[in-house]
């Protein structure tokens, strides 16, 4: 189909340059359309948020980077969250000010992902001759910053599982939904793409819209795969989690970044639903077991943007180590407000969601001093993870969000269930489920993994201090 443009207009009271100059910095003419870059150069990692419904509607946030520069007038975006595209940000003379117009070019999918948004019907197309399998993830919303590979390492996934023959000779066909980091619309996105015709649906979301769909779908009959980090707790018969556990991620860091810090003093902070709060009462027991010890806790609603109350509260605790059990969007404000205020000074910073993607969001300055704890980072070395990154960069070009854990979870979600499909005794998610719970590989991008019951996945963790440009990786011990 052809392409399709939208708009959205803005005037600034600074001429072109200075606009220009200062897009995404964060003051004066910065705050056209909320931009945040750290440094406006070719490749530099873009957040926006674009009123393309027009006035009466929420902006849509867009993750990208930035791919030309033509001082002082244009700045091109390619982005791949909410859906895969360009940008354009033309500044012109406007009276004694500046006119900052914004272009988004829609193909079908980004077409389709703004139709539903605003509440049509729209078909996923032809699914009849293939074996259709639902991706349930955060194109938008908070959890998009972890989420944006998602997709894309899907895909590729399907590809190397067609090439393969497929399912018992048919195609995987993948079918998206959004849950817009919302449970509720998750629930209503896991519907959908059961009528849709999948009966195996892999969620790459926050455990609440997890948590919520499985519920709704309690009686379907179809498979649920949590494929990320997660707290267990909910695995069955039709529902397996896979994914890190916040215990075995806390106990294979808690020491280092102690001893990075040079203090025991922990002040636990996190968004309030049910991950981070597993997480803290995880953490409780980890500390106690090795001598540290909890000076501050708090929990913030899912989408804040201000932290200065709660990192004040940090600063007074005397903390030598914030666990920091927020995620996404979130997880990125807080620690680029911990830097503005100084914390970054006095503290060193574990956080269990911290992947590649949310680490560039942060920014070097603000990231440098946090820890994570996963099965998987994109600087592990290994034949295995190489080819794999390779064949992504191929797929997507240099400009594609970097992979993690989050993202890669999700690629061998998807060739264990194509391995347990196959192995199955009848093409049912029943039987596919009853493979799929006692499961083994060797040669992933991470490593060898195994799955023993509903929410027990076996994997080497690793320990990663963030660093200009990536991580520092070792094996946890």
């Amino acid at each position: 189909m052809a392409g399709l443009a939208l708009t959205a207009e803005q005037h600034v009271d600074a001429p072109p340059g200075a606009v220009f100059a200062l897009f995404g910095a964060g003051t004066g003419a910065g705050w056209v359309f909320d931009a945040a870059c750290d440094r406006l150069v070719v490749g530099a990692a873009v957040t926006l948020r674009a009123p393309i419904f027009g006035a009466a509607g929420e902006p849509v946030e867009i993750l990208g980077r930035v791919a030309a520069l033509r001082p002082p007038s244009r700045i091109e975006i390619v982005h791949d969250q909410p859906w895969r595209g360009r940008l354009r940000v033309l500044v012109d003379s406007a009276g004694i000010g500046s006119r900052v117009r914004l272009i988004a070019d829609l193909d079908g999918a980004g077409l389709n992902w703004l139709m539903r948004r605003r509440g049509f019907a729209v078909s996923d197309g032809e699914l009849a001759g293939t074996h259709p399998v639902g991706l349930l993830t955060s194109k938008s919303g908070p959890a998009s910053v972890f989420a944006s590979p998602t997709e894309h390492v899907a895909a590729l996934a399907v590809e190397e599982i067609n090439a393969d023959g497929g399912i018992r000779g048919t195609p995987v066909r993948l079918v998206v939904g959004d849950d817009g980091t919302d449970p509720d619309l998750g629930a209503l996105e896991a519907w959908r793409l059961v009528k849709a015709g999948c009966r195996t649906i892999m969620a790459t979301t926050t455990s609440a819209t997890f948590t919520r769909a499985a519920h709704e779908l309690r009686d379907s009959g179809v498979l649920m795969v949590q494929t990320v980090m997660n707290e267990g707790g909910i695995g069955g018969e039709l529902r397996v989690q896979l994914g890190e556990r916040p215990e075995d991620q806390l106990r294979a860091a808690a020491g280092p970044v102690m001893e990075a810090a040079g203090g025991r003093r922990w002040f636990l902070a996190g968004n309030a639903y049910i991950w981070p709060r597993v997480v803290h009462t995880a953490a409780r027991r980890v500390l106690a077991e090795q001598a540290g010890t909890v000076v501050g806790e708090s929990f913030q609603p899912l989408g804040t943007r201000d932290f200065t109350p709660l990192i004040e509260q940090i600063l007074r605790s005397g903390a030598d180590v914030v666990l920091s059990a927020f995620v996404g969007a979130d997880l990125v404000q807080f620690e680029r407000q911990c830097l503005a205020m100084g914390v970054r000074d006095r503290c060193r910073t574990l956080a269990p969601a911290i992947d590649e993607p949310t680490r560039e969001r942060i920014g070097d300055d603000a990231s440098t001093g946090m820890f994570g704890a996963s099965g998987y980072f994109e600087e592990l070395p290994g034949e295995a993870n190489e080819a794999f990154v390779r064949r992504y960069r191929e797929m997507y070009g240099r400009f594609a969000p970097p992979v993690s854990s989050i993202s890669e979870s999700v690629y061998e979600a998807l060739h264990l269930y194509a391995h347990a499909a196959r192995r199955a005794d009848e093409d049912t998610p029943a039987a596919i489920a009853r493979e799929l719970r006692s499961i083994r590989h060797d040669a992933f991008p991470r490593g060898d993994v195994a799955v023993d019951g509903p929410e027990t996945f076996r994997q080497s963790l690793f320990v990663a201090e963030a660093r200009p440009g990536g991580f520092s990786v070792s094996r946890a011990s």
